[in-house]
């Protein structure tokens, strides 16, 4: 990341792409919100529609009477949907305007440099990267390309998942982000910008960066073992324990850590992000 001229002026940029990304997730969320009001509403109306008819009798009502609840729900969801959307689009532009007062651009949060995103995420957003090489559908690679220009991945890269070989907070993590932020400084001098990313990367993929509190941590550590887990069941078949003895000693030990801490997690329970 691009820094700023003293910590506190540092710090003050991180807090502002943590509101970004918090900003995100609440957009994430706005659909289900609006659906959930407005089927609400549906069944509200639809049994108060039902409840006066034996007061009022149908002719007030007339053939009108099914659509009226439908468009009810309909209107109310809507209405609220389109409200929390223009209500972050205002805050969006707010934090959008600060970021480049400072010389960074909200729509390229990794352009600087992967200052802004704690080892969690990274590993999360390369698993994910490893995910999508392997499934290799048209749509998977135009992903793949996208983290590729955007955090400076690359498949040679030493990152393995399916088990893990590398852990938050480690020497091997400080070399990958040094490695990923040459690439991503490379790509800068050459002049080659990192693609746009908005609202619709950020649901697929969690782009953004987020500040790592006690849940999020929680949800991302168990996001990036799913994925470890889906890969050693896909690669060592349904019980991965019963072929350890056949794994060489570093390999069989990472297989245990990813399946142990998977299902530590999976007790809270842990979601995929």
């Amino acid at each position: 990341m691009h820094r700023a001229g003293t910590r506190g002026e540092a710090e003050e940029v991180l807090a502002l792409w943590y509101a970004v990304g918090r900003l995100y997730s609440e957009a994430g969320g706005a659909g289900s919100r609006a659906t959930k009001l407005g089927f609400t509403v549906v069944c509200a109306v639809g049994a108060l529609v039902l409840l006066s008819v034996p007061l009022f009798g149908t002719a007030w009502a007339g053939p009108f009477a099914p659509a009226i609840p439908v468009a009810a729900g309909l209107l109310s969801g809507g209405g609220l949907f389109s409200w929390e959307r223009m209500k972050l689009r205002r805050r969006g532009e707010v934090l959008r305007r600060a970021l480049s007062e400072r010389g960074f651009d909200a729509d390229r949060p990794a352009r600087e440099g992967l200052g802004a995103y704690y080892d969690s995420q990274l590993v999360l957003l390369r698993s994910e990267y490893e995910y999508l090489r392997l499934l290799g559908t048209p749509r998977a690679r135009k992903a793949t390309r996208l983290f590729e220009e955007s955090f400076g991945f690359m498949s040679e890269d030493p990152f393995e998942t399916g088990p893990l070989n590398v852990a938050p907070d480690t020497e091997e993590m400080r070399l990958l982000r040094e490695r990923w932020d040459r690439r991503l400084a490379m790509r800068r001098e050459r002049g080659m910008e990192p693609p746009v990313l908005g609202l619709r990367e950020d649901l697929a993929y969690r782009v953004f960066p987020r500040e790592m509190t006690v849940p999020v941590e929680l949800a991302t550590r168990g996001a990036y073992l799913t994925i470890s887990r889906e890969l050693l069941l896909e690669r060592y078949g349904r019980d991965p324990r019963k072929r350890v003895d056949l794994m060489p000693e570093a390999l069989r030990r990472r297989v245990e850590r990813d399946l142990r801490e998977y299902a530590a997690l999976s007790r809270r329970p842990a979601r995929r992000s």
